[in-house]
């Protein structure tokens, strides 16, 4: 069956597929509000310090544990060693738990696609226009079904046909787009104050440690640590699964590098776009997390800009429509995989089983903000309502412990040698080879632990 497993054609094409799945919402939403909270440059340097460390050690494990098996997460970490075959079950869990709430998300950025192409941008800048849609009883369903059907056509049609050809075409146009969107934020000026976009890049970018203590600083460092959990799509299958897809003579350091390249440079023009244009309109007192800045302060910011404003809303929605398509695509492929891999089922079969589950319980989430609502506190200080509490147990529970499982795994286990020969194998060079080893055994499970203790309410 291993000869038969579809592989990405080449490096680009896997470097393509990876960067989208690691460039979705999180990046978009996640990551400038973050910045803007945890002292902007001082975020920034941490950010990028830990994708260089932490991140990379978790994301070439992955890769490397995808290739060397030719499995799906599932079923990979059984091949490395039959005792930590748990992990794959919780990987597994973790792409099936986040699919149906991420097209639920994905419906909601196409409805505000839709009411930007269409020129009714600025009705979406109303307030109360994004709590009436969602608690509505059927719309958000109904684009939540739209939004699945398209991720589940590109997986139907497999690696190459679909998920290689549509990341080689949106992730260009993507780029471009956020290029674009950055450049014209940092341009504009608002009169009647007088901030204008340089001033928020300022904000972004120059380190503010006024008024921040030690415990700030801490939780600036576990924010970003959260954040590549997001970001390089860690710990929930995706990464084991497309290096599966990875033809053993291409070069694996490389291509990680590339990844995590493209991944902090586009989280890092996220905030450029969103901050200055945000601060120039709001201050710097309208950043908001999560939906509350992408559906609520940006359509705002937009309309501030008048005529131009409706454009550069149509064409920052269909950036981030893209965004989310790419992620959403490596979400369902690593459900697909596993039940191909382990159930031994078609491709079709197996797309259609996930999509229909999928949809069931995306049914269920979207019924918790009318029928079905209640609100519960999770043990993180949240006050959640369905789609939180499957996002808590997704991202805050299991994906840290994938990632320790795998940390002990390779680092004490089957040892980093099992990763380091399989990058290496065609004579590359593994630059970080030293810095691999300390993270893997030592550094990366204690990070782990602490951001698992404090979403526990531990710490």
């Amino acid at each position: 069956m291993n000869n038969e497993r579809n592989s990405f054609s080449n490096s680009v094409g896997f470097v393509l597929a990876a960067a989208g799945s690691a460039v979705g919402l999180g990046n978009i939403w996640r990551f400038p509000y973050l910045a803007a909270k945890d002292g902007g440059g001082l975020f920034l340097v941490i950010y990028i310090i830990l994708a260089l460390t932490f991140g990379f050690t978790l994301l070439i494990s992955e890769v490397a544990i995808g290739r060397k098996t030719k499995q799906s997460s599932l079923t990979a970490y059984g091949r490395i060693n039959k005792k930590f075959g748990w992990i794959g079950g919780f990987s597994a869990l973790v792409p099936f738990l986040i699919l149906p709430y991420y097209c639920i998300i994905g419906g909601w950025v196409l409805k505000y696609t839709v009411a930007f192409v269409t020129g009714h941008g600025f009705d979406a800048a109303v307030d109360g226009y994004f709590t009436s849609f969602i608690t509505a009883q059927y719309q958000p369903i109904v684009f939540d079904a739209i939004f699945l059907a398209a991720v589940a056509f590109v997986i139907y049609r497999g690696v190459n046909k679909g998920i290689e050809t549509i990341s080689r075409i949106l992730m260009p146009i993507l780029f471009l787009l956020v290029i674009g969107i950055a450049v014209y934020s940092l341009t504009i000026t608002n009169p009647e104050t007088g901030r204008s976009g340089i001033d928020g890049l300022g904000v972004y970018v120059i380190p503010s440690i006024k008024g921040l203590g030690f415990e700030d600083v801490l939780v600036a460092i576990t924010d970003a640590m959260g954040q590549l959990f997001y970001s390089i799509s860690v710990a929930m299958g995706i990464m084991v699964t497309y290096g599966s897809y990875f033809k053993d003579d291409s070069n694996l350091v490389k291509s990680v590098n590339q990844i995590e390249i493209f991944d902090t440079l586009i989280a890092f023009l996220a905030g450029v776009m969103i901050i200055p244009a945000v601060y120039v309109f709001m201050g710097p007192e309208g950043m908001t997390g999560g939906p509350g800045l992408m559906f609520i302060a940006i359509p705002k910011v937009f309309m501030q800009m008048g005529k131009i404003g409706q454009f550069v809303g149509a064409a920052f929605f269909i950036m981030v429509l893209f965004a989310a398509l790419t992620s959403a695509m490596s979400v369902l492929e690593a459900v697909v995989a596993g039940f191909i891999d382990h159930f031994k089922m078609s491709r079709r079969r197996a797309t259609v089983l996930e999509t229909v589950i999928a949809m069931v319980i995306g049914i269920v989430i979207c019924l918790g903000y009318n029928v079905l609502y209640f609100e519960v506190k999770l043990p993180n200080g949240v006050t959640a309502q369905i789609l939180d509490i499957v996002d808590y147990f997704a991202n805050n529970i299991f994906m840290p412990v994938v990632a320790i499982g795998t940390c002990i795994l390779i680092g004490w286990v089957a040892k980093p040698k099992t990763v380091i020969d399989e990058a290496t194998k065609n004579g590359e060079r593994f630059g970080r080879k030293f810095l691999y080893i300390v993270m893997i055994k030592f550094v990366t499970p204690i990070l782990l632990a602490i951001l698992l203790l404090g979403s526990l309410g531990i710490l």
